[in-house]
């Protein structure tokens, strides 16, 4: 648990709330970016257009609007909200545990073991939540059917029937589909997010002689720190991608060797960070939305929880 400016200890549970309203915020922000990267990514010739120029990220959204509605920029955005809650939930409150457990006597918590504790809160969220979620959103998002046509009748019709119809044709373990690249690119995202965070969040507190920032820098902060992530795992991501796309049968590290493979040899080195621009513009603004809802919830919550304890304190005097 984190302590506020009076070195009191923050519950449990106002990391789960401030999480949970932080991540609905972010999702529903930002999902059409994340539509874009993954249809970038599941391109294995670049998207193009009628006269075969290939496609930026503004292209390849344009043309989804154009050939499937506005609307097919969402795709998937059912399964990411029922999931967002628990999975910032887990995002918050096991790196506030896992930082608990590591602090010193007097609750000093060093950089290294912030980077420890985002390690393995990714982990945990990847494995509890993560993984799931993103293969059913990707299977979504694949699918190139028109939001507008009422006959054009998809494979998948929600996340629910994604989640019931990939159970029933491929098994649960189909849900786990790259779980170990899900787990590693949450684990190094979480890492350096909050260990950048922290610190910039920290320098800017003694820079300005603050104990609280107000919301636009931690807007700011969130979206500097939120970009660390992409830039180093982005070729974990596109293979990730790839493999919770496909319904081939086989081994996690045969589906990753076929995958890893086939990238380099078909598409050269660069399709491994294909799909980068829109993900930075999706994780960076995401996290930027994230944490400053999450600070402010946080603040909200604090204040709730000290004025209820002032109202116990005042009646049990009188």
């Amino acid at each position: 648990m984190s302590r506020n400016n009076n070195n009191k200890k923050t519950p449990l549970l106002t990391h789960l709330v401030a999480g949970g309203a932080a991540g609905f915020m972010e999702a529903c922000t930002c999902h059409p970016l994340d539509t874009i990267k993954v249809r970038m990514q599941l391109s294995k010739t670049g998207s193009r257009n009628a006269n075969g120029q290939r496609l930026g990220f503004i292209g390849v959204g344009a043309k989804i609007v154009k050939n499937e509605s506005f609307w097919a920029l969402y795709k998937g955005l059912g399964a990411v909200v029922s999931g967002i809650v628990p999975k910032m939930a887990i995002r918050f409150s096991s790196f506030e545990l896992y930082k608990s457990w590591m602090a010193d006597e007097t609750g000093h918590v060093s950089t290294g073991s912030v980077f420890l504790a985002g390690l393995a809160a990714g982990t945990t969220e990847a494995v509890l939540v993560v993984s799931p979620m993103d293969l059913i959103k990707i299977r979504l998002q694949a699918q190139r059917h028109s939001m507008a046509d009422p006959l054009d009748i998809p494979k998948y019709r929600n996340a629910p029937h994604a989640a019931y119809t990939i159970v029933k044709e491929e098994g649960v373990r189909a849900l786990y589909k790259g779980v170990s690249l899900t787990a590693l690119r949450q684990a190094t995202n979480q890492a350096a997010n909050f260990t950048a965070y922290q610190e910039f969040k920290k320098y800017a507190q003694k820079a300005q002689n603050l104990s609280e920032l107000p919301s636009y820098q931690h807007l700011i902060l969130g979206g500097v720190s939120g970009a660390m992530g992409p830039l180093s795992n982005a070729p974990i991501d596109t293979i990730k991608t790839r493999i919770q796309k496909s319904s081939a049968p086989g081994s996690g590290f045969e589906r990753f060797k076929t995958v890893t493979t086939d990238i380099m040899r078909k598409e050269g080195f660069l399709a491994f960070y294909k799909g980068l621009t829109p993900r930075l513009l999706r994780v960076a603004p995401g996290q930027a939305v994230t944490f400053m809802v999450y600070e402010k919830v946080k603040a909200m919550l604090d204040k709730f929880t000290d004025k209820v304890k002032e109202g116990e304190i005042t009646t049990k005097l009188n």
